[in-house]
């Protein structure tokens, strides 16, 4: 049985950092080094850190762990209207979050440090939540979450299939044009979310391009998001943080905003753009476990 990393369901979080790695020519060696550091037998400061890989890294070094349809975000998703969601993909991730910045700041430090032989930080993202449970739109974010109990059985894969335990996370950095956003009046806002922005109860009936309806779980499968706010007062957005059981509700889903499933692109990509996109396998803690003892020293 396989046991999914616990910083994956950890809520309650005041700061986050995102470092994604670019190995340096070893990716066993990088593999084994973050291993090292997600191994659960080591003090982290009191912080979670979710661990993930490049999936074609990780299926060659473990084939039999890698979820069936795992793969990286290498082609950008060309939608309708000349919009575009880039690819970014990078080799590694590490996410750390906890209760203060400054204890996030630190262990992000050490981590880079611990692997600066063997990659680089190909970007880095702090983020926080807002309001509790709002993005900077104004309005509840992940009204559709499962719940913990239910995200067990849904967002990772299960005993008995490839990569048992793991989960695939989807890593995307939207930047919000606030400016023309806010310039909408709320009755329209909600046209476009597909839900009330007081009680984020859904319109009846929805539009068709409206985000709920672009992004619909009943269509596509179930997605645990775990998103928050990122950037400064003059540029910011919300870093997209989701993990499903397998690529396809993933990717099917940013295929449904690009407008590729219906011809209706999510009315949100007209406020919102993505900057970045990458697909990781989230291993098991088990799965980290058998290659921390290959670190190499130093």
């Amino acid at each position: 049985m396989g046991s999914p990393q616990t910083g994956i369901f950890a809520l309650g979080t005041a700061s986050h950092a995102y470092l994604e790695l670019d190995t340096s020519g070893d990716a066993a060696a990088l593999v084994a080094a973050v291993a090292s550091l997600r191994e659960p037998r080591t003090t982290m400061g009191g912080v979670n850190l979710v661990a993930g890989f490049r999936p074609e890294l990780w299926r060659e070094l473990r084939l039999e762990e890698t979820p069936a349809d795992a793969e990286g975000f290498n082609a950008d998703i060309a939608g309708i209207e000349d919009f575009v969601m880039p690819a970014t993909q990078h080799d590694a991730v590490l996410w750390i979050s906890g209760a203060s910045y400054d204890v996030v700041f630190d262990v992000a430090r050490a981590a880079i440090a611990a692997l600066h032989r063997l990659a680089t930080v190909g970007e880095e993202t702090s983020s926080w939540p807002y309001h509790h449970d709002l993005d900077l739109t104004g309005f509840i974010d992940g009204t559709e979450n499962p719940t913990l109990v239910e995200a067990l059985q849904l967002v990772v894969v299960p005993d008995g299939s490839p990569g048992a335990g793991g989960s695939v996370l989807l890593l995307q950095k939207w930047q919000h044009d606030a400016t023309a956003w806010e310039g909408l009046g709320v009755e329209r806002q909600e046209q476009v979310i597909g839900r009330t922005k007081p009680d984020s109860v859904e319109l009846d009936p929805r539009p068709a391009d409206s985000h709920v309806a672009s992004t619909d779980q009943d269509d596509f499968g179930t997605i645990l998001r775990r998103n928050m706010a990122y950037g400064t007062v003059t540029d910011h957005g919300t870093m997209f943080v989701g993990f499903a059981a397998a690529r396809a509700p993933l990717q099917t889903m940013l295929e449904s905003m690009a407008g590729l499933k219906n011809g209706a692109r999510d009315a949100l990509t007209r406020y919102t753009k993505p900057v970045t996109g990458a697909y990781y396998v989230v291993p098991s803690i088990e799965s980290i476990a058998t290659l921390a003892g290959d670190a190499p020293a130093g």
